[in-house]
């Protein structure tokens, strides 16, 4: 029974993880946030266990995204392409991983790199994450990110360390402030997406190369409508290009 109601909750997960590419290598995802990459002990649904489920063979996790980060997430379709990711991921070479998030207040520069080491297991890390403020109004701000390093959680901790939490950050975040925005205004999720993946195409045995967006979740859009542009910014609010 408890199998059945599992399978269940990842039938209806499914429906909400959108198919951004695939190709004879890899399969890139719009994961929803709430929903763990891997499985363990503790976890019920996992999107491994849904592309075991849905792909045939399964594909092969490359990289990680938080449970509670929405957004791009790549998987490979066959070992040679899950090691060439892997060596791609990990040297953070040839490859962009941008983010759009809304944090409290307005960082002390409208654009920056936030250098600042993380405790990692025990040892310290260096750490460093670039950021551009795009919009915003009189208390948030909506921030384009881009990691220099792969910390843990480094988004989230780097910007709760100058001050500026992520709003619906339930670790690092301001847990009083979360609380009257989940009332005030339906705030239910961690305002953080993986919005756009970049993979330069370099001297591989692949020859492969990428440039791919995932559109914001639709809370999240909700909450930034009425915020003001920067003068000279993205009119547009096509914010996922940044």
């Amino acid at each position: 029974m408890q199998r059945i109601r599992e399978l269940a909750l990842e039938e209806r997960r499914l429906k909400h993880i959108s198919l951004l590419f695939e190709n004879t290598y890899c399969i890139v995802l719009n994961k929803p946030a709430g929903l763990a990459v891997q499985g363990g002990a503790r976890v019920g649904a996992s999107l491994d266990r849904i592309l075991e489920e849905t792909w045939s063979p399964r594909p092969l996790l490359v990289h990680r995204l938080d449970k509670d980060t929405s957004g791009i997430i790549l998987v490979a379709k066959n070992r040679e392409a899950a090691a060439w990711f892997s060596a791609l991921f990990s040297k953070k070479q040839g490859i962009r991983k941008h983010y759009l998030a809304v944090c409290v207040g307005r960082p002390p520069e409208d654009s920056g790199t936030i250098r600042c080491g993380l405790a990692i297991r025990g040892t310290q890390k260096q750490a460093e994450t670039g950021y551009t403020r795009l919009a915003g109004d009189r208390d948030f701000s909506l921030l384009a990110l881009e990691l220099g390093t792969g910390r843990m959680h480094q988004i989230r901790r780097h910007l709760a360390r100058i001050g500026n939490p992520i709003l619906g950050d339930d670790k690092y975040g301001n847990f009083t402030l979360n609380k009257e925005l989940h009332k005030t205004r339906g705030l239910t999720r961690l305002l953080l997406h993986a919005s756009r993946l970049v993979i330069l195409q370099g001297e591989d045995p692949l020859g492969f190369s990428l440039d791919i967006t995932a559109p914001l979740p639709g809370y999240f859009e909700t909450f930034i409508q009425g915020f003001k542009p920067l003068p000279g910014g993205n009119p547009q609010k096509d914010w996922s290009r940044i």
